[in-house]
């Protein structure tokens, strides 16, 4: 690049530069919605669950099954309530009011100390098919628990001949947040990019100047790259403030090389 195609560069660099100072709609678009789509999205979107109202029938009251019910009681994950009757738990499933009933029949102590196997019934909502599997899944492990600890009171042996214990390095509280933020920055940066760069053509012909410039001696390329490296910078500087604001305020861990964040933007 000679001095007369860097100099012509670097004056397409300038009028743009200024022009996004002087134009409020492309800072609000790289600062601005990033912070709109990531509230939106992060405190909007969350898959998981928890506080999940759930019906508990117990047909004949006993010490065991008064022992389960309270594991579920005493569970982050569950919101229980009891009803007498299967019927009123199928109405208040029904309504939504509850998303899934844990239901004991009559005679699960009874099954329970003979030895012999002591079933429960789980109905679920089966309306949001993701929420439906999460609730089934969180029941099985309160009920699993449950089971293992009353076989230890009991003095009996319930293990499996495998246990397999995840472990989550990044996320090790599996949060959804966590997992959708930095996702959502890459999508909404994806969009800024496209918006930005749209309205640079789009801005010229709508002032009628985009003649003009095809009139100056700047070429294709010292055009396209002077329109494009300051955008390209609003860009970079609203990903940084995206990353900023999901680690301050949505609490998400920023690891590993800085740099290659950057160079992989």
């Amino acid at each position: 690049m000679n001095s007369a195609s860097r100099m012509r560069l670097l004056g397409m660099i300038r009028k743009e530069s200024l022009q996004i100072l002087r134009d409020p709609s492309s800072i609000s678009i790289a600062f601005v919605m990033p912070v709109v789509l990531l509230f939106l999205f992060g405190y909007g979107v969350s898959l998981d669950a928890k506080d999940i109202p759930v019906g508990i029938v117990i047909e004949q009251p006993d010490t065991a099954s008064d022992a389960l019910a309270g594991a579920f009681e005493r569970s982050a994950f569950f919101r229980p309530q009891r009803f007498e009757a299967i019927q009123a738990a199928r109405q208040a499933l029904d309504e939504h009011r509850i998303d899934g009933i844990v239901w004991l029949r009559s005679d699960f102590s009874a099954r329970l100390f003979s030895g012999n196997e002591a079933p429960i019934a789980v109905i679920v909502n089966g309306v949001d098919s993701n929420q439906a599997n999460i609730t089934k899944g969180y029941i099985e492990a309160a009920w699993l628990a449950w089971l293992t600890h009353f076989a230890e009171i009991q003095g009996r042996e319930l293990a499996m001949p495998v246990v397999l214990e995840q472990r989550v390095w990044f996320n090790a509280a599996l949060s959804s947040r966590m997992f959708l933020v930095p996702g959502l920055i890459a999508i909404i940066m994806t969009l800024i990019g496209s918006l930005l760069t749209a309205m640079v053509v789009a801005r010229e012909w709508e002032r009628g100047t985009m003649e003009a410039l095809l009139a100056t001696p700047l070429r294709m390329g010292e055009m396209l790259a002077g329109k494009l490296i300051p955008y390209f910078v609003l860009g970079m500087g609203g990903m940084l403030f995206s990353v900023a604001l999901a680690v301050w305020q949505f609490d998400v861990p920023l690891r590993g090389s800085f740099w290659l964040l950057m160079v992989s933007s």
